[in-house]
């Protein structure tokens, strides 16, 4: 099936599209909704909103995201990957770190991955995240991550979790075995985390 060609200087006049943004904007800034904000954003990029909107829609996204997370970890709760909300926070923590890990900040996309290991509450997910931490503790740099690790044939496109990449040329505990001392260290530093939070 074909995806519809959009027209972005017809969508930029449509008075329902441009009503439907505006109301989203409200709905987002009233509900402190992080999905709302990636809604949003999506939109926005579509119609070429300029780029002081669009930073301002990702700055709340990323800030609502670290708010969310401080209160996961103060009540000791995890980011339950069934909820649409809780999804879109971790979402954006997560891409955070890899935007981090592409600009070669290894010691800041390291403390996020093993965060997000910590408190995302689904274990597939919480394994390949130990293994972006793992990666980056073997100082494999981004490109050569994707490039030799990650393998994006595997991906399922209508997934909700598909923006977090979880699909290796090998499977998790081969992956486990490749990286068994970095996974171990990681293993170790949430650890010590975990317990310090008690």
């Amino acid at each position: 099936m074909e995806t519809p060609e959009i027209h972005v200087e017809e969508l930029k006049k449509d008075e329902e599209f441009l009503a439907n943004i505006k109301r989203l904007e409200e709905e987002c800034k009233e509900e402190q909704s992080i999905a709302k904000g990636y809604q949003l954003l999506d939109a926005q990029l579509i119609i070429e909103a300029p780029e002081e909107e669009i930073n301002e829609i990702f700055t709340f996204i990323v800030n609502a995201a670290f708010d969310n997370l401080a209160e996961k970890l103060a009540s000791c709760k995890v980011f339950n990957m069934e909820d649409t909300e809780d999804i879109a926070a971790a979402r954006a923590i997560y891409e955070h770190g890899i935007q981090r890990y592409s600009e070669n900040d290894l010691k800041g996309a390291k403390e996020i991955f093993l965060i997000l290991s910590h408190s995302v509450g689904k274990n597939s997910l919480k394994d390949a995240m130990l293994l972006h931490a793992a990666a980056v503790i073997a100082k494999i740099n981004f490109d050569d991550f994707i490039e030799k690790y990650v393998d994006v044939s595997k991906v399922e496109e209508s997934d909700p979790l598909a923006f977090f990449i979880q699909t290796f040329t090998k499977s998790i505990p081969d992956m486990f075995t490749h990286f068994e001392k970095e996974v171990a260290r990681a293993r170790e530093e949430i650890r010590v985390f975990a317990d310090s939070q008690v």
